[in-house]
């Protein structure tokens, strides 16, 4: 029988700068990536996939039950839009002064990110789909710094 649920004591560990990078990609046909990035009547479906990522990851304790709260110190999200393939990479980082990770910050804003894509798309391609979300690096803490292969 397992445990029960619980948050992970962290008191006791040591405050380290801390930074997470995480990625995903959405892709579309070309001519819906083309919708996005021209803008749509309700504004800059890239800026607000921005912003959405943003916000999601200052609420990730929140909606994740395992997550600490985190002070994040700085966040960003980058979209890297090919029109060409309709493929949109999304990056965020998120970067902490604390005592435990910053990797589900910043996973959970290039999902949410990607989310807010996809919602803009969806008009012009049901078919739109997210793939690859993964952590790209992080680094501070106890466990130190990972960085994924290729």
């Amino acid at each position: 029988m397992s445990e029960p649920a619980r948050m992970v004591e962290v008191g006791g560990k040591e405050v380290t700068a801390r930074e997470a990078v995480a990625e995903c990609t959405i892709h579309m046909s070309p001519k819906a990536c083309a919708a996005l990035m021209a803008g749509t009547p309700k504004g800059d479906p890239l800026e607000a996939a921005k912003v959405a990522g943003l916000m999601a990851a200052k609420r990730t304790s929140e909606l994740l039950p395992f997550c600490h709260p985190i002070a994040i110190t700085g966040a960003s999200v980058t979209l890297d839009p090919d029109p060409d393939t309709g493929r949109i990479r999304v990056e965020a980082t998120i970067k902490a002064n604390d005592r435990t990770g910053v990797e589900m910050e910043a996973l959970t804003a290039a999902a949410v990110a990607a989310l807010s894509l996809y919602d803009t798309a969806k008009p012009f391609d049901r078919a739109a789909e997210i793939t690859s979300l993964r952590l790209v690096s992080k680094s501070g803490g106890k466990s130190g710094s990972y960085r994924r292969a290729g």
